[in-house]
């Protein structure tokens, strides 16, 4: 293998000895921090496994509506809470696994974007410099867009130069990449909207995949309308919780500050760099396919503080949402037990995108952080019944820290005193 700097366009040494690799950048320059074009290729191609998908069948997302209807009375008085977010009536929107996918991009796209504004600045330089981003500055006085490569080849030390400028070139082809394959691969499992427990724009449309929904049912021999009325119960439970204005604003606050924490270290890729042939444009796609290149080296510690309370947030909406799904389940759908292990089981099956999510948003949605709100839900309802329950949505206050998500008791104790500021 060749080191960096070894190889000119034709394989031998060059005037420009980085001539191939410069001009294979130039194709991943974009508008923005983030190249979405690219993102939607790639959560097209992944979504639909390149294969053509038919339509949404009528009848499947007529039948949705109807559960829907039934499931939201019930929701509604298991939770108290108000289902709908903009006042009018929670509905379907039956889509196809594109449909989900290209929804999903934009609806995260504020996440993206920051992860993506983050993963291609480049630190203030010493003296107060200020901060670059992947959008290539203005020659001065001139009014037109300087050479986006300038600087990318440095004659007296090629390998920093070439590190240095690596993330703002790379970046928004690298990240327009990985947000549209991890829209994708939600797409190909996602039954509703709520995949990810993240708060969608507000709207009373509710995302289902038709499709999956009755694959899941096939797949296990359960009755395509106990899984259809499950999701209902489900979608409808995480859009009340999520519909809280101040829980809305927690959860987006925290995953914001997370994606918008991570720093570039560049010479974090120099491994990855010398392992790669610059003659050989198919050695490249095994740098695109690693997040941890880009990703796992850059994380601060910062950001393991903003994780754990993503992490108690999340695991008490998802305990909170499990019971009430369970307590409303029990009573409406005859095969909630077989229905139960299938999903549980889906659970514990990790996939590749549920690492991607961890590395790219701090949300860990693993059987123990599903677990964790179970237990605390249960030690909730064993101590202050439903009434202390219902507590848990009512104010920024009530939210559990990540040592009271263990602890429930604490959790009930500290919200009984008064707060000090009153």
């Amino acid at each position: 293998m060749a080191r960096v700097g070894e190889l000119g366009p034709s394989g031998g040494q060059g005037s420009n000895p980085f001539g191939f690799l410069g001009d294979l950048m130039k194709m991943f320059m974009a508008e923005g921090p983030l190249n979405w074009q690219i993102a939607r290729q790639a959560a097209l191609a992944v979504s639909t496994g390149g294969e053509t998908e038919s339509n949404v069948d009528p009848l499947d997302r007529l039948r949705l509506e109807e559960l829907l209807r039934v499931a939201d009375l019930h929701v509604s008085d298991a939770t108290g809470l108000a289902v709908a977010q903009t006042g009018r009536i929670v509905a379907v929107k039956a889509v196809t696994h594109a449909e989900w996918a290209y929804h999903t991009l934009d609806h995260y796209r504020p996440l993206f974007e920051g992860l993506a504004t983050a993963l291609t600045t480049t630190p203030q330089e010493p003296g107060g410099g200020p901060a670059r981003t992947g959008s290539p500055p203005s020659e001065p006085g001139s009014g037109t867009p300087a050479d986006p490569f300038a600087g990318l080849f440095n004659a007296a030390d090629p390998e920093a130069g070439l590190l240095g400028s690596l993330p703002q070139v790379l970046g928004p082809f690298f990240l327009g990449a990985q947000a549209g394959t991890l829209c994708g691969h939600l797409a190909r499992q996602a039954m509703g909207q709520y995949e990810l427990p993240i708060p969608r724009p507000l709207n009373d449309e509710l995302l289902m995949v038709p499709s999956t929904i009755n694959d899941f049912a096939s797949d296990w021999s359960l009755p395509p309308d106990d899984v259809r009325l499950w999701v209902c119960l489900s979608e409808l439970t995480h859009h009340a919780v999520l519909g809280r204005p101040h829980v809305r604003s927690r959860l987006e606050d925290l995953l914001g500050e997370f994606v918008r924490g991570f720093r570039v270290d560049p010479t974090a890729l120099t491994g990855q760099l010398e392992q790669l042939d610059l003659g050989d444009p198919s050695a490249l796609p095994e740098l695109f396919s690693n997040p941890e290149a880009l990703l796992g080296a850059v994380t601060t510690r910062a950001q393991h503080d903003v994780e754990a309370q993503l992490a108690a947030l999340v695991s008490a909406i998802e305990g909170y949402v499990d019971h009430v799904v369970d307590s409303v389940g029990h009573r409406l759908i005859g095969s909630y037990g077989p229905l139960t292990e299938a999903l549980r089981r889906r659970r514990v099956e990790a996939t590749d995108a549920d690492q991607l999510i961890r590395e790219l948003f701090g949300l860990e949605l693993s059987q123990q952080a599903y677990d964790r709100g179970t237990h605390f839900v249960k030690g909730v309802l064993e101590r202050a019944g439903d009434e202390g329950l219902s507590r848990l949505w009512r104010t920024t206050k009530e939210l559990p820290t990540p040592a009271e998500i263990d602890a429930p008791g604490l959790w009930l104790e500290r919200i009984d005193l008064p707060d000090p500021r009153d």
